[in-house]
């Protein structure tokens, strides 16, 4: 695989160097990019987080160079980790739907991105009526999320928008979140992946690096990853495709296809893989008739739908296990029939398809030139 594991302290690389140049020093606002990978066009987006990001200040917005949104629901009251947060816009933003009781952190490796959020701190809490801050940023990388002083078992949700691409240790950082999660906890985020694993004249792109595409995993090999860390099978959201509008550069990618694709990782117990009934309470901020797990499920209120036993798991494992009544009424997941386990959703072929149909998503993922829903 292209990642190692290593038992060694962690030590900033050539990589992070470069990345960091060029999104402290190259980067000044987002015309400056030099595809459409890491671009995404204005999507529908929910009221109530369009509301949220009105709210945001314009220069934390304008600086910061992510793309689209990732937003996972049933947020209130949790303590969220942002990773690679720039500048700030999406911890601003979370700090609003997470309430004052909640905790929004933010870590980045730039320096000056990190000046810019921490000056509008006393601004946005100032604006969202806060007594006391609910949000705070933390320099350091997402490989070494303990060495920066994060708690281990701490946190309810890591989110993260087109940044784990850009690191050269992705092993690393999954193991990472996975010990800063508390039990139950989810890794909800965005990433570009690939159709193969990249050759080394790709990856040693600096260019097609900073822009989200040469340090894209194959798709396959998140799977592996996510096994050997200890997280749940990852659960597919969404997927669209990605295209490199750029001559020069596409005839260096050659025939590899790349995709954004938003998945879901949990840290639960392992699943005995037995299907069961479950109903949608409803009533989730922003999801209160209809809550789309993943491209496989989507629940309607008080309607019964029959899961797969991953989906069984992580429902009563998770902070969704209040948002859901088995069938019969005070059954668990233990009591459900067999059923062989659910197959892993190739995004590449997911996206082609709902490229074609023109579905596009309320809260797209990263660094797509179309976000869109997967399913149904």
């Amino acid at each position: 695989m292209a990642d190692c594991k290593s038992g060694k302290a962690f030590s900033e690389g050539a990589v992070h160097v470069d990345v960091k140049d060029y999104y402290g020093k190259t980067l000044k606002k987002t015309s400056d990019l030099k595809t459409n990978a890491c671009i995404a066009p204005a999507q529908p987006v929910p009221a109530f987080i369009r509301d949220a990001l009105k709210k945001v200040h314009p220069e934390v917005t304008s600086k910061y160079y992510g793309c689209g949104l990732v937003v996972p629901e049933c947020l209130e009251g949790c303590s969220i980790l942002d990773l690679g947060s720039g500048s700030g816009r999406d911890c601003y933003m979370l700090s609003q739907l997470v309430g004052e009781q909640g905790h929004v952190t933010g870590i980045d490796m730039t320096e000056g991105q990190l000046e810019v959020a921490r000056s509008y701190l006393d601004h946005h809490m100032k604006e969202f009526g806060y007594k006391k801050p609910n949000v705070n940023f933390v320099q350091g990388y997402i490989e070494a999320l303990t060495a920066a002083g994060l708690q281990k078992n701490s946190f309810d949700i890591i989110i993260s928008n087109c940044v784990v691409n850009l690191s050269p240790d992705k092993w690393q950082v999954l193991a990472e979140a996975y010990s800063v999660l508390k039990d139950g906890g989810e890794l909800y985020f965005s990433d570009i992946y690939s159709s193969g694993r990249l050759t080394e004249e790709i990856k040693s792109h600096k260019v097609l690096w900073g822009e989200c595409v040469a340090g894209a995993l194959w798709w396959k090999d998140l799977l592996q990853l996510a096994e050997e860390v200890g997280f749940s099978p990852p659960r597919l959201v969404t997927a669209s495709v990605v295209t490199v509008d750029n001559k020069e550069l596409q005839d260096i990618l050659g025939d590899f296809r790349f995709v954004s694709a938003t998945y879901r990782l949990f840290k639960i117990p392992k699943s005995d893989s037995k299907t069961c009934q479950v109903m949608y309470n409803g009533g989730i901020t922003g999801a209160k008739d209809s809550f789309q797990f993943d491209c496989q499920y989507t629940f309607k209120a008080n309607q019964v739908l029959e899961v797969d036993g991953e989906v069984a798991s992580i429902l009563t494992h998770s902070r969704f296990e209040g948002e859901f009544t088995f069938q019969p009424p005070g059954g668990s997941h233990e009591q459900c029939g067999v059923k062989p386990k659910a197959h892993a959703v190739n995004p590449l072929e997911l996206a082609l398809k709902v490229d074609e149909q023109g579905i596009s998503s309320a809260t797209g993922g990263c660094c797509s030139t179309r976000s869109a829903d997967c399913c149904k």
